[in-house]
């Protein structure tokens, strides 16, 4: 059966965003376009790395000779969403893995989310000099996907609030003096 694909082709809204109480949050990453929204749980971690990654992407296509995509430097101020998630937040799946990739032909940023798969085989396999390989290999696709398209300006304004939730957690513990 083909995975259920929730596509949004230059969104309205595209945000991470968080449930509860700092060191008790639960991340989302949320979609809207008109009245249809999709939440899709996601880690921390994975919401950082993501940020940076598009970052970094941003940075490397504006670096191209002859750039056409005007990329911005930082999110343009009527992109910015400071707004809580759109509610309920009723998630579709738990991403278990993310791709970023750039379509040159629209100028927008693509980022799939895929959820965790229970349908996956562990097998071992010898190396040429005895030793073994621990490998994963995934046997099915993927029974949904969430594949959202934005321009590179709202791309800025995502990182920019993405990095902006995760700082709004739990401070980091202060340093501890070192002990003579």
């Amino acid at each position: 059966m083909p995975p259920i694909v929730h596509g949004f082709d230059w969104p309205d809204r595209l945000v991470v965003g968080t449930i509860g109480r700092p060191g008790e949050r639960s991340f989302y990453i949320q979609a809207r376009d008109g009245r249809r929204v999709v939440s899709v749980a996601i880690e921390k971690e994975q919401s950082a790395v993501l940020a940076d990654k598009i970052d970094e992407l941003l940075d490397e296509v504006a670096t191209v000779e002859d750039n056409r995509f005007s990329v911005p430097d930082a999110a343009p101020t009527e992109l910015r969403d400071g707004d809580p998630l759109d509610q309920p937040v009723e998630p579709e799946f738990r991403a278990g893995a993310l791709s970023l990739g750039f379509d040159p032909a629209t100028a927008q940023v693509v980022i799939e989310a895929y959820p965790i798969e229970d349908d996956v085989e562990v097998f071992t396999e010898p190396t040429g000099d005895g030793d073994e390989v621990e490998a994963v290999v995934e046997l099915s696709e993927p029974s949904e996907l969430l594949q959202v398209k934005i321009p590179v300006g709202s791309a800025r304004a995502f990182v920019e609030r993405t990095r902006e939730v995760i700082a709004a957690g739990r401070p980091n513990p202060p340093e501890l003096p070192e002990l003579g």
